[in-house]
């Protein structure tokens, strides 16, 4: 009896024990929203140069899509995986909740960066046309105001 009693409190403790973390950190997901990408600008552009085929959006849970289908990825602590669909093999660094920088194969940082639309006060996609005087040139005014 005695035995019986000492492995069921083990198989207790085991349960009570947390899940231990997957190599890399603890699992997660990305905030839900629409990811837009870019590469740094040099001294002849005023902002980054946008790269609208790595853009994507988180749908839910740890599923993304594109304009060329969906997929999964997997989150641990800070890095990212894309584990199927259009951007599969993918990894990115997680900067902030809103922020991601693409890791190429050898571990170094690409240079392409993914901001969540709506975080930082990224409320649009980057402008097609060149900035003047500090607005899109495509820029409307509406009501004393750009558009």
């Amino acid at each position: 009896m005695t035995r019986i009693a000492a492995s069921l409190l083990l198989a207790c403790a085991l349960l009570a024990v947390p899940a231990l973390a997957a190599p890399g950190g603890k699992l997660g997901t990305l905030e839900r929203g629409t990811y837009v990408c870019e590469m740094p600008g040099d001294a002849t552009t005023a902002r980054g140069i946008p790269v609208p085929e790595a853009g994507f959006e988180v749908t839910n849970d740890s599923t993304y899509r594109t304009a060329k289908g969906r997929g999964t990825y997997l989150r641990t602590g800070d890095e990212v995986q894309i584990t199927s669909g259009p951007h599969k093999g993918e990894r990115y660094k997680v900067e902030n909740e809103n922020f991601l920088r693409m890791v190429g194969e050898d571990g170094n940082e690409t240079g392409l960066r993914c901001i969540r639309l709506g975080a930082a006060g990224i409320t649009a996609a980057l402008p097609s046309a060149p900035c003047v005087g500090g607005k899109p040139a495509d820029a409307q005014q509406v009501d004393g105001a750009s558009k």
